[in-house]
């Protein structure tokens, strides 16, 4: 069974020593997002630029069906991986795991690491879980390779790759014990109510624009912007392909597929018409079934996983989104709380001119003016009431300060995290996108390279058909 230490966000440190690199260890993966170790290149980081202690490389195979014939059926799946990461007990931990589990896994790694990028799972609520095809040999693989590159994606990130609930996912016999134990005792200390609980939610609105936004962050929200653009034009325009080359809802006549298909049958009809060159015509008639046949496999195995994984992109992208956001709001709770503290320190200067006799509210606007006008009418304006209201207010101002202290440090502290979080996630996008485009391209040359072989087989035999002049 695992230890009781647990992650927090703020002990995870980058800046921790390198892990040395097994130079004997046979795995040794390579290019971005695959970091395996940073030794030696310290005077090339940046301040924001991110640390790998190793890697973890990660696989998800091999989906079964749990307590068949049962209402509690459920897949399970071999998640294991390998690693130089001393954080794991063993190089090569394994274990199965359940859609369950994945999700437990991601919910708390964006409770105990709210400032990384974590990536989102497949959704759940599917046709397949209403008809019961989601136990079908079609539905695990796609399922499968979803968790998959979740988990790839973690793995490439340098701080939830050593987090001790990742660890726990690849290697705990007892995980069940680990989420009840993780649930009862999560990281960092209980969250208290604070100056920021007690304050009216008009004041730190959902829907206010930091007043001073920082450009470096506005560059990248753009960017962001941009990149998911052009990941939802290209995820039209392929779903267009798709549908007019393997059907998809569209009017007959435009699935090319059925077209091909269509047509061999027309020309297997002429065979019999024209009986001197009947095996001709069924060579060709058979060439064009094979051909609508790699249509719709190069559909099945190129187009379908191109487009699958460009959503699943499209979505990471949205998580890296949420954090930006995330990272606007706590620049906002400091502006809020500092505009606060101005008007309550206000107000306490209001008190003390009044008292000791060199002011009252003039000079001070309206909304002082009246609200001299209401305490005169409550009874509220001799001096001990101001003296005890100008107590209160100190108090509150001491606390706001401290508020506004904690919150300056938590919005520098972010938006440093965040900066890390976007070089992350650009390794990791590029890693992505070159798999994504080099398996779509390779699909590609698979299907010319077998259609060219299927037509070239014909023409000798169109050759050969005699014609008499």
């Amino acid at each position: 069974m695992l230890g009781d230490e647990e992650d927090v966000f703020d002990s995870v440190t980058w800046e921790s020593p390198s892990a040395p690199y097994d130079a004997d260890h046979t795995v040794q993966p390579a290019g971005p997002g695959f970091k395996q170790s940073t030794a030696g290149t310290e005077d090339e980081r940046g301040p924001h630029d991110p640390k790998w202690e190793g890697y973890l490389i990660v696989t998800v195979k091999d989906p079964v069906k749990e307590l068949a014939e049962t209402k509690d059926a459920y897949v399970s799946y071999l998640v294991s991986a390998k690693t130089n990461l001393p954080i794991f007990s063993t190089p090569n931990p394994f274990s199965r795991r359940r859609f369950q589990d994945f999700v437990f896994l991601r919910d708390h790694l964006v409770k105990d690491f709210p400032a990384c990028v974590v990536p989102a799972l497949p959704d759940k609520h599917r046709l397949e879980y209403l008809t019961g095809d989601r136990f079908s040999p079609e539905f695990m693989e796609r399922r499968r390779l979803d968790l998959h590159r979740f988990l790839e994606r973690i793995s490439r990130h340098p701080t939830l790759q050593r987090s001790t609930l990742v660890r726990a996912f690849f290697e705990s016999t007892e995980w069940h014990v680990h989420m009840h134990q993780h649930l009862a005792h999560p990281p960092g200390p209980e969250p208290t109510p604070g100056i920021i609980d007690n304050i009216s939610d008009t004041l730190l609105n959902a829907f206010a624009r930091v007043r001073k936004p920082d450009e470096r962050f506005l560059d990248m929200r753009e960017s962001v912007d941009k990149f998911e653009d052009g990941l939802v034009i290209c995820e039209r325009l392929w779903n267009r392909v798709r549908g007019r080359t393997n059907g998809g809802g569209l009017a007959p006549g435009e699935d090319l597929t059925a077209d091909y298909h269509d047509l061999a049958v027309a020309v297997q009809g002429l065979g019999f018409l024209e009986s001197g060159i009947t095996d001709p015509l069924n060579h060709f008639s058979n060439t064009l079934l094979e051909f609508s046949a790699l249509l719709r496999h190069k559909t099945q195995t190129t187009t379908d996983p191109f487009l699958v994984h460009l959503h699943s992109l499209l979505t990471y992208s949205h998580a890296n989104r949420a954090v930006l956001k995330l990272r606007d709001q706590k620049q906002l709770d400091f502006e809020e709380l500092s505009d606060y503290l101005s008007g309550v320190t206000q107000e306490r200067d209001r008190l003390s001119a009044v008292i000791s006799g060199h002011a009252g509210s003039t000079g001070l606007g309206l909304s002082a003016y009246l609200k001299d006008k209401v305490d005169s009418l409550r009874g509220a304006d001799d001096d001990r009431s101001r003296v005890e209201k100008m107590r209160k207010l100190d108090i509150k101002i001491k606390e706001l300060q401290d508020a506004v202290t904690t919150a300056h440090e938590t919005s520098d502290a972010f938006s440093d995290e965040t900066l890390r979080e976007q070089t992350i996630f650009q390794y990791t996008k590029e890693a992505e996108m070159k798999e994504m485009l080099g398996n779509l391209a390779e699909g590609e040359i698979e299907f010319y390279q077998s259609s060219m072989e299927e037509w070239e087989r014909i023409i000798p035999i169109i050759q050969r058909i005699r014609v008499d002049v």
